[in-house]
């Protein structure tokens, strides 16, 4: 039974944990935007996601982020801040820059001498070419925890209920993965081989609505 918040197992569309998570960060995003804008300031929200940025795609397509960065895609910093300053220029009063932890600064500058993970990283070299006052807020391990969502709980019972189904009929090392509403038995080494590609319709719809 495919379990983690990353979602980065290939042979599943969607695994126990993930929608949990997101709607922990939307929580958060919604509670750094009120405060983003009563002082008028740039926040950089780091979320987990080392290898893969499922998580910040979605989080920060549903927060409605002015950047998302991911692991999988390159990305040009002066492009980043070029989008913050536009929307200050058209009378925005803040700017929100959604990034999961394993993306770097492949297309600009150093990380030599800079505290702390991507986050900061990536705070420090926004605030230094906008000028603008940034905060970097790393959610960490809250993502791991809490409550489940409604869809995680129907998600695993799903899979618990057909994984006895499996079991009883005799079937063994085999991995579950759902497709839409459809869920499939797949065997274990075909399901390791599986890759998780990120969603890259999101990611261009996301740039898209965020165009200052």
């Amino acid at each position: 039974m495919p379990a983690t918040i990353d979602n980065d197992i290939g042979s599943t569309e969607y695994a126990i944990g993930f929608d949990t998570a997101c709607n922990t960060v939307i929580d958060a995003i919604n509670k750094i935007r009120d405060t983003a804008t009563s002082h008028e300031r740039t926040y950089v929200v780091e979320v987990m996601g080392r290898h893969a940025g499922h998580i910040a795609l979605y989080a920060g397509l549903a927060g409605g982020a002015e950047s998302i960065i991911i692991p999988e895609v390159d990305y040009d910093i002066r492009e980043v801040c070029s989008r913050i300053m536009e929307g200050a220029r058209r009378g925005k009063s803040h700017s929100i820059v959604v990034v999961a932890e394993g993306a770097d600064l492949r297309t600009f500058g150093s990380k030599d001498g800079l505290p702390g993970g991507c986050g900061y990283r990536l705070g420090a070299q926004i605030a230094e070419i906008t000028g603008f006052e940034t905060r970097i807020i790393v959610l960490g391990h809250i993502q791991r925890g809490g409550t489940p969502s409604v869809r995680d709980r129907v998600l695993a019972t799903m899979f618990g209920a057909r994984a006895v189904d499996v079991l009883l009929s005799g079937e063994r090392n085999v991995a579950l993965g759902i497709w839409g509403s459809e869920i499939k038995v797949i065997p274990f080494k075909e399901a390791l081989a599986m890759k998780r590609p990120y969603t890259a319709e999101y990611y261009d719809l996301a740039n898209i609505l965020s165009t200052p």
